[in-house]
């Protein structure tokens, strides 16, 4: 009989793009991120890691895995899984599992659900802590042969990402009686190592498994510890035990959250994504030494990025303005000097990202310390001016002006390359990023047509950014009695506003240009851009109205939110990462924009869809980005394969569209707290707001919704300081 051969296709190789994140294989089990300061952990929902080949799982220290692999086999098998939550707060993973039905030569010898395994995991101070309890409730002795199998590859993230390397480093192992070292010599010279610390002693230690063998009594407990330092050659200090760790890390995430305002509602899936977001928040933000810092996102982006944590402060503004100051003060440390082609740097330019692992420090990747954004920069100048009006905090203000200064500095001289009164970006080294706005795909900048953009490139939003951050600097600088550059910037600004309507709308598209090429034509595609445009303030009453139509239509809005493009755009794929996907930071910015115009409406639907979406989100955690698929009745949008989860700025979506709606605004020179045209969405019928602080005042507020209408009370008013809620 013959067989049929299978008939081979031709393929057609996809020309590779820079730094893309491969999606290859399918998690049959959920994942489970802790995080710490600069040690984060991705585990699967039964507390393994590397259970799955080729993943993503792992322990992270500065930009490299230094555990690979974690599992565990209780006599020689998979426990069964009973359930794995994280605590609230994200400050724990407990896993309960149990064993399995054990079979010899077909005989059941050993019947599940007797022994209860419990694993409950932390991180604290570049550590992770692991304890394993296990109790037999049978009614005979339960004979417990436990393994630990264990390997680090020490690989950076970027290797972890995707990037092939050609040479590595060399890596080596040695063992103790109850301590296993895994030391690895990069190329760039820095010893990574990673101790495995187990108590009590097991029975054997070999090169790739830690093995107990014991017997447990009926009812009889006992715990096991399991212990994974990293260092750089830093960390030499032993491990605390785990009851003083996990005091330890639960002291100081309580002390992180402590100060900042707390919301509550009527509603309790509403009450559970805002604890989800404000636990995210205080796990992704790390303590630096110039403050405290959102890291953007695990498990790619769990470093400094200057966008990200710009946008999450702005985002958490009214509620904690402390990690403004944080972002603001790290960012201007490490601002721009000098020009630094291979860095994309230039004198004035914010950070875009830095990164600690092996290939940055050898250039194989540009980002140890990199600038490849144009709008970091109008961004920074932004933030402080918003600090600066929402806290009334001259002190910091006058520290960072030197600094707003040189971002100033910046955007009128290199950020405007050829002279053309808009900042553009074109990369200065073939190694950095093609594309330098908040959309940074190879290709999500492009024309009506489909063809990519050709720099010089001007994005729409940027030079929105550009006009908000001149007026806030002007204000700024009017505090500080510098009248004659506060009256510059508001020329600049108004000259800035005319030259953008000009160039940037579009009248036959209804909406402003994605961006300007490098030949000043515009990209006239119908993009999420054109609303952030309006979060700025540079757009016409008339335009405003006009692109909040445009973007509000099915083509555009999902149903779970607006598309970064509409479905009509060349580019469009629901299933892209910036070409007609929908992501929730994008969101909340487009509704704030909405929000200035009065557009009160449309700000409250895109605040309705998005909590729809993310009351379909495991945890209720809105993750950085989900497909662009059409909203379909009884069910939950489609997600993004490798999207990172949690994500700053997605975590802080839920608050910045909250103070939206309900038109917060803090004037500390006023001493007053007001609510411009507040509503409530439909979901809401009433919101408590405790600890608003405005200077050293504080004030708790209650709000519920009459219709359309929102009733304010004052519950508690400490210091001096009037709230009022303002219809006009």
């Amino acid at each position: 009989m013959l067989k049929h051969s299978p008939t081979v296709l031709p393929v057609e190789e996809v020309p590779e793009t820079p730094f893309y994140i491969p999606g290859t294989t399918a998690s049959t089990r959920p994942r489970r991120t802790l995080k710490q300061g600069d040690c984060f952990a991705v585990l699967d929902s039964h507390a393994e890691i590397g259970a799955a080949p080729d993943g993503t799982d792992g322990v992270f220290y500065r930009d490299t895995r230094h555990l690979s692999r974690l599992e565990m086999l209780v006599n020689g098998k998979e426990p069964l899984l009973l359930g794995s939550a994280v605590r609230d707060d994200n400050s724990f993973l407990t896993v309960d599992l149990t064993n399995p039905d054990l079979y010899i030569d077909r005989a059941l010898v050993q019947q599940k659900d007797v022994l209860h395994i419990v694993r409950t995991i932390f991180v604290f101070d570049g550590t992770v802590y692991q304890r394993v309890g296990m109790q037999n409730h049978g009614d005979r002795r339960f004979d417990v042969r436990l393994s630990f199998g264990f390997s680090a590859d020490f690989a950076d993230l970027f290797e972890v990402r995707g990037l092939s390397r050609k040479r590595r480093g060399t890596t080596s192992i040695t063992l103790g009686n109850s301590e296993v070292a895994l030391s690895h010599r990069g190329l760039d010279g820095t010893r990574r190592r990673t101790r495995l610390r187990f108590e009590p002693m097991p029975n054997e230690v070999s090169l790739e498994f830690a093995t107990y063998a014991f017997a447990l009594e009926p009812q009889e407990a006992r715990s096991l510890f399991v212990t994974v330092i990293c260092d750089h050659g830093e960390n030499t200090a032993p491990a605390l035990a785990f009851g003083r760790g996990l005091r330890a890390a639960l002291l100081q995430r309580q002390n992180a959250s402590r100060g900042a305002a707390t919301i509550v509602s009527s509603n309790v899936i509403f009450n559970e994504i805002m604890c989800r977001s404000m636990a995210d928040l205080a796990m992704l933000t790390t303590e630096t030494p110039q403050g405290p810092y959102p890291y953007a996102g695990i498990p790619w982006y769990s470093t400094t990025f200057g966008r990200d944590g710009i946008i999450t402060a702005m985002q958490m503004l009214w509620c904690d303005p402390r990690i403004a100051k944080g972002v603001l003060r790290r960012l201007a440390a490490f601002q721009a000097h000098e020009t630094d082609a291979a860095s994309d740097a230039e004198s004035g330019k914010i950070p875009h990202e830095m990164r600690d692992g092996e290939m940055a420090a050898l250039h194989e990747v540009p980002f140890g310390l990199y600038y490849g954004s144009a709008d970091a920069t109008p961004l920074f100048v932004m933030l402080a001016g918003l600090y600066a009006d929402h806290t009334g905090d001259l002190e910091t203000v006058r520290e960072l002006w030197p600094n707003v200064e040189a971002a100033l500095a910046w955007i009128d001289g290199p950020g405007d390359c050829d002279g053309d009164g808009f900042v553009e970006y074109s990369r200065a080294d073939e190694t950095g990023l093609a594309n330098q706005g908040w959309k940074d795909s190879q290709d999500a900048i492009f024309h009506a047509d489909g063809a990519l953009a050709q720099g010089p490139i001007a994005l729409c939003e940027v030079q929105g950014y550009v006009y908000a951050a001149r007026r806030l600097a002007a204000r700024t600088a009017r505090r500080l009695g510098k009248e004659s550059l506060a009256e510059k910037l508001d020329t600049q600004a108004d000259e800035l506003a005319a030259r953008f309507e000009a160039a940037f709308w579009c009248e036959e598209l209804g909406t402003y240009a994605l961006a300007l090429d490098g030949q000043k034509q515009p990209c006239r595609v119908h993009s999420s851009n054109a609303g952030q445009v309006l979060l700025s303030g540079i757009a016409t009453p008339e335009h405003a109205q006009a692109v909040m139509q445009d973007l509000l239509r099915p083509s555009f809005f999902s149903g779970w939110g607006i598309r970064t493009v509409a479905r009509e755009a060349a580019r469009f794929n629901p299933m892209s990462y910036h070409n007609g996907s929908v992501w929730p930071h994008d969101n909340a910015m487009i509704a704030a924009g909405f929000a200035r115009y009065g557009l009160k409406d449309a700000t409250e639907k895109v605040f309705k869809a998005l909590f729809d979406a993310a009351s379909y989100m495991e945890l209720r955690r809105l993750p950085e980005l989900y497909c662009g698929f059409q909203r379909r009745r009884e069910r939950g949008p489609t997600l993004y394969p490798v999207a990172c989860s949690p994500q700053a700025w997605a975590a802080g979506t839920p608050l910045m569209l909250l103070q939206a709606c309900l038109g917060l605004e803090f004037n500390p020179d006023r001493h007053e707290i007001l609510l411009r045209r507040p509503r409530l969405p439909s979901f809401l019928d009433e919101v408590t707001l405790r600890n608003l602080c405005l200077a050293r005042s504080s004030v708790d507020l209650m709000l519920r919704r009459h219709g359309n209408d929102v009733s304010l009370q004052v519950l508690r008013n400490e210091g001096h300081v009037t709230v009022a809620a303002v219809y006009s």
